[in-house]
């Protein structure tokens, strides 16, 4: 479901961004949103998603245009054991090739506009992101943004150090929506165009046994409830508290009353 694709981007985002060097907190949350947000965009080649729908006919036609080119793409390179679809949905868009093709492009973008391109993809990735968790996103989304420009003084070149590496974000939300793609029983192609048993367009996806439904309980009640608590937990800052909490509840009395 859209809400696990976008917490599942959250927490890819929150674990990568220090490895890039979105080392402050307000680095990593620009990072994060935007993993979030992008980690439902490959849906676009669905009419009836978020990302078809997020704004009315503009995005609308986007969607029609990437519907058309991925059976166009799928009717020119499909092996002789593809299975006889028409290639339009979980086909181009659900590939690393386009993940890696919008991280580059995206990349372009904010290196040659700067900071205000990242202003640009970050707000897009929370609007994506709004669609799917619920109104309550926006005004939270607001009060983030205004603790980011109150608490991170140099608020716009902040967002420049972002800019060198945000292609990354947007390039991983989009692989991070392929693998939850790929637990489910339909799998996901994402290693198109390499050949695997005869198609071009193998679905990758986990045994048999493993598989699950989408919006089924497995998901419900075990996927999403875990990511919920990552999510939380790869805050910077937010591990360490914890963790110092829980030492000083649970340290010996006596070791309270010679460490006052």
């Amino acid at each position: 479901m859209g809400r696990t694709h976008a917490l599942t981007g959250w927490c890819a985002g929150l674990a990568l961004a220090p490895v890039l060097g979105a080392g402050t907190i307000h680095q990593a949350v620009v990072f994060g949103a935007t993993t979030a947000g992008f980690a439902l965009l490959p849906d676009l080649d669905h009419p009836g998603a978020t990302a078809s729908r997020l704004l009315g006919p503009f995005t609308g036609v986007i969607s029609w245009i990437l519907r058309r080119v991925s059976a166009a793409l799928y009717a020119l390179t499909k092996g002789p054991r593809d299975e006889k679809v028409t290639g339009k949905h979980r086909h181009m868009s659900h590939t690393v090739l386009f993940a890696a093709g919008l991280g580059a492009a995206t990349t372009a973008a904010t290196s040659a506009w700067g900071p205000w391109a990242v202003a640009g993809v970050v707000i897009f990735g929370l609007l994506l992101a709004e669609g799917v968790l619920g109104d309550w996103l926006m005004p939270v989304s607001g009060v983030a943004i205004v603790w980011w420009v109150y608490t991170a003084h140099d608020e716009l070149g902040q967002l420049d150090q972002v800019s060198g590496y945000l292609g990354y974000a947007v390039a991983v939300g989009c692989f991070v929506h392929c693998l939850g793609d790929a637990l489910t029983k339909s799998g996901c192609p994402f290693l198109f165009p390499i050949p695997i048993a005869g198609e071009t367009w193998y679905e990758i996806r986990l045994p048999k046994f493993m598989r699950f439904r989408t919006g089924k309980n497995v998901e419900n009640r075990l996927i999403f409830p875990v990511f919920v608590i990552l999510g939380v937990l790869l805050v910077p800052g937010v591990w360490e508290f914890t963790t110092s909490t829980a030492e000083r509840l649970f340290e010996p009395p006596t070791a309270q009353r010679a460490n006052p």
